[in-house]
């Protein structure tokens, strides 16, 4: 046989080392082309927008809690305008109306806050008049003497408990009330600087 034999056993280096030492190959491709590309430049962080929108959150959240803030004091009893004086003066001045024959008055009144707006008063002044007549053939007078309740059921809105000192028509039947004196149920609304009496019933046992 001829040709190359390996080495015996022991003869001699086995492995790369029985080869000599190459040089390294020159102009080996290499991934990049060309030179590397220049770093990235980041954008710097903008803080102007971001101190914007949390500005206009602080604000929002400060209306917010000023209208919580209004709405309780709205809320409460010492804000209403509906007391015992100025309804013991409303209530009065719509009893006054009625002994007066005021129709326009009492159509104010009964229209609870509607009476500008309703283009046609007929009708309500129709009624009113159906109304004081029907209250001057019970009493003569009366007078307001005390709020015994008043129940809000907002600060403008209140239904009213109140007593009167009536003094009865002469031409009235009725059982005459002791101490010539008789509750009644008066529904108040206050609106626009006044107070009105949008509803009026005598609470009495006796017949007409």
């Amino acid at each position: 046989m001829t040709g190359p034999y390996p080495p015996e056993y022991g003869g001699g280096p086995v492995g790369p080392q029985m080869y000599g030492a190459q040089p390294y190959p020159e102009n080996v491709p290499s991934h990049y082309p060309s030179m590397l590309p220049p770093p990235l430049q980041y954008p710097k962080r903008r803080w102007g927008p971001v101190i914007a929108v949390a500005a206009a959150v602080a604000v929002i959240a400060a209306a917010a809690t000023a209208i919580v803030f209004a709405t309780r004091n709205d809320n409460a009893p010492g804000r209403s305008a509906l007391t015992d004086a100025s309804a013991k003066a409303a209530i009065q001045d719509y009893l006054d109306a009625m002994s007066k024959g005021d129709d326009e008055t009492v159509a104010r009144d009964n229209l609870c806050g509607m009476f500008d707006a309703v283009k046609e008063h007929r009708s309500d002044l129709a009624l009113a008049a159906l109304s004081s007549d029907a209250f001057r053939k019970q009493y003569k007078s009366a007078e307001v003497t005390s709020i015994d309740k008043m129940v809000l059921w907002s600060p403008n809105q209140a239904q009213v408990l109140f007593t009167m000192k009536v003094a009865p028509a002469s031409r009235s039947v009725r059982e005459q009330p002791p101490n010539n004196e008789e509750q009644a149920v008066a529904q108040l609304l206050a609106q626009d600087n006044e107070i009105l009496v949008c509803s009026y019933l005598p609470r009495t046992a006796g017949q007409y």
